[in-house]
């Protein structure tokens, strides 16, 4: 298990890998059809994190949030 204060958090036990983008509360949840990927969104409309579930299985999709991280803060919702 991760650090869950590190902007990226995994947990073995459940293969879940949670990104966080930026601090805020959520007020939305957009989930992918298939419920493998969440998208938690804040207050203004713009992302707060990212969660992947069966994370081993998605190595494309956290190479893609980890460039989102590597970014910075100006992300946008797609």
């Amino acid at each position: 298990m991760t650090d869950p204060n590190s902007p990226v958090y995994y947990d073995r036990s459940t293969d879940t890998m949670y990104v966080t983008f930026r601090e805020g509360r959520v007020v939305d949840t957009i989930a992918h059809d298939d419920r493998e990927f969440a998208i938690d969104i804040g207050e203004d409309d713009q992302p707060i994190g990212y969660e992947i579930q069966f994370a081993s299985k998605h190595p494309d999709v956290i190479a893609e949030a980890l460039r989102i991280l590597q970014r910075g803060n100006n992300i946008a919702a797609e």
